[in-house]
């Protein structure tokens, strides 16, 4: 084998060796998210699907190497997993109930602050009251699939409010704020899903860390 041949196989052992690493890394810091899939019903005109999700300050040490990452959870069976790939059917009216436990971190885009592609007329409720535009200084975080063009601001709770929790996965008896809302799901295919504002405490600008990992603060919708 010439020198180059092998100054080849060597940088191409290299990059795999990198790869391996890299993927190692990945799953430490994610945890290793697995899929969920959501129940669904078929309805007299089209499939339907409930979505459960709370957001969290701090997922904790007992669902995250990362215990202060700020972080979306998902309810199966009555259980708080740190899933956030999930698959939905096609065509469906998906019912959507989040469970807020953080605090008001504010809106840097007040664009962020209307919903969007929503059932009933772009609205959602905040414990019960419809709204379509949150006040973006009381917003902790949003809900987006921008495929199918669905923002949803969801509201924080007080600096002063009783009872906060401290690590997920949070009670209802906490305090929390209670967003609803129902969205369509279009065409089978593999769509994005994240929060829009920077709020990973720690990270230059609250960019970083959960903001950009899988299993946190975005994920992924399967459609199918």
């Amino acid at each position: 084998m010439s020198a180059t041949a092998k100054k080849l196989v060597a940088v191409v052992g290299s990059v795999a060796v990198v790869a391996i690493l890299i993927g190692a890394y990945v799953t430490f810091l994610t945890g290793g998210p697995t899929p969920y899939t959501i129940p669904s019903a078929k309805a007299a005109t089209r499939p339907t699907a409930n979505l459960t999700l709370q957001t969290v300050a701090a997922v904790g040490s007992k669902l995250s190497p990362n215990k202060n990452w700020v972080s979306y959870l998902v309810r199966e069976n009555g259980t708080w997993h740190r899933s956030t790939v999930w698959t939905l059917p096609a065509n469906a009216v998906v019912h959507v109930t989040i469970y807020n436990y953080d605090g008001q971190s504010g809106l840097r885009n007040p664009f962020l602050a209307q919903a969007r592609g929503l059932l009933d007329g772009d609205r959602f409720k905040v414990d019960g009251k419809p709204m379509k535009v949150l006040d973006p200084d009381t917003a902790s975080h949003t809900f987006a699939i921008p495929a199918f063009n669905v923002i949803v601001p969801i509201l924080g709770i007080g600096d002063d409010d009783k009872n906060q929790c401290e690590y997920a996965p949070c009670d209802v008896s906490m305090a929390h704020k209670t967003v609803t809302f129902s969205f369509r799901t279009g065409k089978p295919g593999h769509y994005r899903w994240q929060c829009f504002v920077p709020c990973a405490a720690g990270f230059y600008y609250g960019f970083g860390g959960p903001m950009q990992t899988i299993g946190y603060m975005d994920g992924f919708v399967n459609v199918v």
